[in-house]
């Protein structure tokens, strides 16, 4: 009998062996793949089941899957294949803006199936700009010229027929033309300067239906950081956001991505706390005055790291200049933006992020970058446990965003640096309370890049506009 039962357990032991993945295996099964590319300014576009996103400097990339990037072009050059011979091609846009380069591209597809790119050039230390469209068959160019629609930087008469004045008027870069929810074409611009501009478009030609001068503006002014501007309609919620970049670019500018919202396209668009983003500008007379703007806006993200002594290289520097995407098979959402990295200088490259929508309707980003997760139920006693907490606040700082340690308890209250209760409502979404204040967004479950596993984290938002992350800590 025991030498049956042998034979059995033997048999079965061999059996299990053999179908049943290691656990090295099945985490190696689980690991995610990701490969880098590098374009500044990202704006992302969907065609025929593969992910574009194109930028600053006539660079570009493609991607299936969010995760893995080709890239496609780095530089302008007259053998760049989106614009070849680009230098000619664009001559009088390189000419009015005293520049060899351009600036943040954007690219749609209109009703006749082609592909337009509105292109845009700035000399830099002024904004004395260009921007035009180009069009082509096929999306990856060639783009040929149609013309320059928008000027700025002007001695003299400017295109509303005014004189020019760099605190109130435009600089004619950083494009993104989009569709409303009825089918209207919009594009929203601008960057420092005189603030964000809204203009309608014709969506036969590609270019602003006649009369508009500069459009519509939505907010800035008075030279303040703020650029980058990005709308994204959400149906399920019925809102339209718009997505900045506040601060200056550069590793020690302080860049950070913040999202207010309308019910119409074109504004009036508002913060967390109700603010009239038409109202925020810097102070009169100031140049790149920060401390006027950094209290509105829903800051969604800025630079920060996870690091600890055993952990290093999770963190971003100067993350910005975002796109985003609304996938309407699934209902997820993508924030898709360049960052650079803790002591790796200006060097940088795309991350993307997931975005969930909070019961307040107000997006925020999961804490680490997509790896194919999706926002399943969670069960209580998986959240549970030490967590590195990072703080964006409102400030626009070169300060890296630092962690500390709480503790997420059985009984539902939090210790450690900072003390409160949390719960979890419904199947992920999360109510965190710290030192007195609420915060709500979701549970998710994501995979660490740098510790190679899956852990817990939260992403939530205060009625002020302030988020918080928390990441499971477990070695």
């Amino acid at each position: 009998m025991s030498s049956r039962l042998f034979r059995l357990c033997f048999i079965t032991a061999i059996f299990i062996a053999f179908t049943l993945p290691s656990a090295a295996q099945a985490q190696e099964a689980e690991k995610p793949v990701f490969k880098e590319v590098s374009v500044h300014d990202p704006s992302v576009i969907q065609t025929d089941g593969t992910f574009y996103v194109f930028g600053s400097h006539l660079a570009s990339a493609k991607s299936k899957n969010l995760m893995q990037w080709q890239q496609l072009t780095t530089s302008v050059t007259n053998k760049n294949p989106l614009i070849p011979n680009v230098y000619e091609e664009l001559k009088e846009t390189f000419e009015w803006a005293q520049s060899d380069t351009l600036w943040a591209a954007d690219v749609t597809q209109l009703a006749d199936g082609k592909y337009y790119m509105y292109y845009n050039a700035c000399r830099g230390d002024s904004p004395r700009s260009a921007m035009g469209v180009a069009v082509a068959d096929n999306i990856e160019g060639p783009y040929k010229n149609k013309g320059i629609f928008l000027k700025s930087g002007m001695e003299g008469t400017s295109n509303d027929g005014t004189p020019y004045d760099a605190t109130k008027h435009p600089n004619v870069v950083d494009p993104h033309t989009f569709f409303d929810k009825s089918g209207k074409l919009w594009m929203v611009y601008g960057s420092y300067s005189g603030g964000i501009f809204i203009l309608e478009m014709n969506p036969k030609t590609g270019f602003p239906l006649p009369g508009q001068g500069y459009g519509k503006k939505l907010l800035g002014g008075n030279h303040s950081r703020i650029e980058g501007p990005y709308i994204l309609y959400n149906p399920d919620t019925k809102y339209y956001y718009m997505y900045l970049s506040f601060g200056g670019l550069d590793a020690i500018g302080g860049y950070n991505m913040r999202v207010v919202r309308s019910k119409k396209p074109d504004g009036p668009y508002y913060d967390a706390e109700g603010n009239p983003m038409i109202d925020v500008r810097g102070k009169e007379g100031t140049f790149f005055d920060d401390r006027s703007i950094e209290p509105y806006g829903v800051k969604l993200m800025g630079s920060y790291s996870f690091e600890t002594e055993t952990e290093k290289g999770a963190g971003y520097v100067s993350p910005g200049h975002n796109s985003a995407y609304y996938d309407e098979k699934t209902g997820n959402s993508y924030l898709i933006f360049h960052t650079r990295f803790p002591d790796r200088g200006e060097e940088h490259e795309v991350r993307v992020h997931q975005l969930f929508m909070n019961k307040d309707g107000w997006p925020v980003v999961a804490p680490y970058r997509y790896a194919g997760e999706t926002l399943k139920k969670v069960k209580q006693k998986d959240i549970t446990g030490t967590y590195k907490l990072i703080q964006h606040g409102k400030d626009i700082s070169a300060d890296i965003k630092k962690t500390i340690n709480i503790q997420l308890n059985k009984n539902h209250t939090i210790s450690g640096e900072m003390t409160g209760t949390w719960e979890k409502t419904g199947k992920n979404e999360a109510e965190i309370t710290l030192d007195g204040v609420k915060y709500d967004g979701v549970f998710v479950r994501q995979w660490d890049s740098v510790r190679e596993k899956n852990v817990m984290t939260f992403s939530v938002l205060s009625g002020s506009g302030e988020v918080v992350w928390g990441v499971d800590n477990i070695e």
